[in-house]
């Protein structure tokens, strides 16, 4: 059992461009987050069929452990996750279902990094996210996810 927390959001209305900050986001069931580039299908990966671009998550000390380990500092918007938790071992939530506030969420995989995300930040990202790059989520249950909202099973 853990009880985590939601440490930042994120959205990007398009592919490419930068992930802006969010203190809440609405989060609809079969879509993902209002105004973010999967919801409105113009994400790099949009067109290109795959499981659960509904909502990712990256934990925090992933992040701090990327600049510990490979001396990479990138800010957490960075690794265009949605979602960036504290507390939360997201690699254990693969097919299990886990509820961010009011909004109930069932993880569907790991969310791998991409020579994608390498190039839009900086050479090792790639290798430094390897099997850590977060999870892939699934809405259950939709409503609003905020900055500090509890994360628990």
């Amino acid at each position: 059992m853990f009880r985590g927390n939601v440490f930042s959001l994120y959205t990007a209305r398009d592919a490419a461009v930068p992930m802006e900050s969010q203190q809440e986001v609405k989060v609809v069931a079969g879509k993902g987050l209002e105004g973010d580039r999967y919801f409105n299908g113009t994400g790099h990966w949009s067109r290109t069929p795959g499981v659960s671009r509904e909502v990712t998550l990256i934990e925090l000390e992933t992040i701090e452990a990327l600049e510990r380990e490979k001396k990479i500092a990138i800010a957490p918007g960075a690794a265009r996750r949605n979602v960036v938790t504290r507390g939360v071992p997201l690699n254990h939530l693969v097919g299990r279902e886990f509820q961010i506030g009011n909004v109930r969420l069932r993880g569907t995989r790991l969310c791998e990094p991409c020579a994608y995300l390498e190039g839009l930040t900086q050479q090792g990202v790639l290798t430094g996210l390897i099997h850590r790059g977060g999870l892939r989520a699934e809405i259950v249950t939709g409503g609003t996810i905020r900055v500090k909202d509890a994360i628990t099973e």
